[in-house]
């Protein structure tokens, strides 16, 4: 374990690819690769790997991101907060290693022996000293060639409910602007607007005389709410690693009463807005707007979540870089929006949630069958890493 590291004697113009712990995610999946000059690395990225080594993180061992390093370059480094696992040779094969350690006994106690609340921990020594099942090196090869197979044919499902969901997402977001285009309701588009082709009846109003800003305080009692790019506006859910504030912090936090538009200054041109579902709290740096009785709520909160309205929000948002663009009250004032009669905002938004809740029915159906593979996998590496599955029945 941990065999090898670059020393502080590495050229300083020595280039490396290096992997983070955010690289690896729970399927054992490595990511985007970073490059560095070793003079500008992070010095995190000390650790030397090769083909068939295993790299399990040490840090949030409950993520269980843990990877098999697999025909790498010759200057991939990887961060020291991975266990670096080198299978010795006559004892442990890399290709049935990979396996035994994402077994599921293997990642219980290895999370059992981790130390801390928010960023549970695990040392070198104690990671070393769990044991894994070890049969004879041919029945490793043997377990290690059904289980290759088994898996991949397991992910090649995955990955292709994984396909249809983003197309259902896709497909979802699509209805949605073409409704509010008024595609579903209002006969063949006449008007060209920045917003695309609308009925030609539908007004053009500065968000100025459909919104005023609502900043009211004091009232801490209220349910806390966030914005959420996929969600728009959610209460909050408490875990026992997130830590509540007092009354006072939320006597600064803004009210939002139910039907309000919320939106997140820093990510509304990524979509973070929708419509507070009750009276609650949010955040300082969010935005409240009451709508007029001219605009729907519900309307408002599919309009502004498409992507067209997200790219205007973009122009008009202030700031050096993507990641530090906010979008302020006195830019979202000045954006014109399509408003269709009362009438035809309830129908638009009415079709929007047929449509979405047939697709959220398929995309759900697609997850739970996603989430069954995952447990047929980790089950088949248990069970044959432990021995309860004769794999001999199963060899070709």
């Amino acid at each position: 374990m941990n065999d090898e590291a670059l020393g502080e004697d590495t050229p300083p113009g020595f280039e490396l690819e290096y992997v983070d712990i955010g690289n690896v995610d729970s399927e054992g999946r490595i990511g985007t690769v970073a490059k560095y000059r070793f003079e500008d690395a992070p010095s995190r990225a000390r650790r030397k790997v090769r083909n068939g080594d295993v790299i399990i993180s040490t840090v949030r061992t409950y993520l269980q991101a843990i990877a098999t390093i697999k025909e790498p370059t010759e200057n991939l480094i990887v961060s020291t907060g991975f266990a670096v696992v080198r299978p010795k040779s006559g004892a442990l094969l890399s290709s049935y290693c990979q396996f035994a350690l994402r077994e599921q006994s293997f990642l219980v106690e290895m999370i059992k022996r981790s130390v801390g609340i928010s960023y549970p921990t695990i040392n070198i020594s104690d990671l070393g000293d769990i044991r894994i099942a070890l049969p004879p090196l041919e029945d490793q090869r043997s377990i290690a060639r059904f289980l290759t197979r088994e898996i991949a044919a397991i992910d090649r499902l995955i990955a292709e409910k994984g396909a249809l969901k983003d197309l259902l997402t896709e497909k979802r977001k699509a209805f949605a602007m073409h409704a509010v285009q008024g595609g579903v309701c209002c006969g063949p588009a006449q008007k060209e607007t920045w917003f695309g082709m609308v009925p030609n009846h539908w007004k053009l109003r500065r968000a100025a005389y459909l919104f005023t800003e609502r900043d009211e305080r004091n009232e801490p009692t209220l349910p806390l709410m966030e914005v959420s790019i996929n969600h728009g506006v959610v209460v909050r859910q408490y875990s026992e690693d997130k830590i509540e504030g007092t009354a006072a912090d939320f006597n600064s936090y803004k009210v939002a009463r139910q039907g309000d538009i919320v939106f997140n200054k820093m990510r509304m041109w990524q979509g973070a807005v929708g419509v507070a579902p009750v009276d609650g709290l949010t955040s300082p740096d969010y935005v409240v707007a009451v709508p007029s009785d001219e605009i729907l709520p519900e309307f408002a909160g599919q309009l502004f979540r498409t992507e067209r309205f997200s790219a205007e929000c973009a122009r008009r948002s202030n700031g050096i870089t993507w990641d530090r663009l906010r979008l302020y009250w006195e830019g979202f004032r000045e954006i014109l929006i399509p408003v269709p009669t009362i009438a035809e905002q309830r129908a638009i938004v009415r079709q929007i949630n047929v449509e979405a809740n047939k697709i959220d029915k398929l995309w759900q159906s697609s997850n739970d069958t996603v989430v069954l593979l995952r447990e047929r996998r980790r089950a088949l590496i248990s069970e044959a890493v432990n021995g309860k599955l004769d794999v001999s029945l199963h060899e070709n």
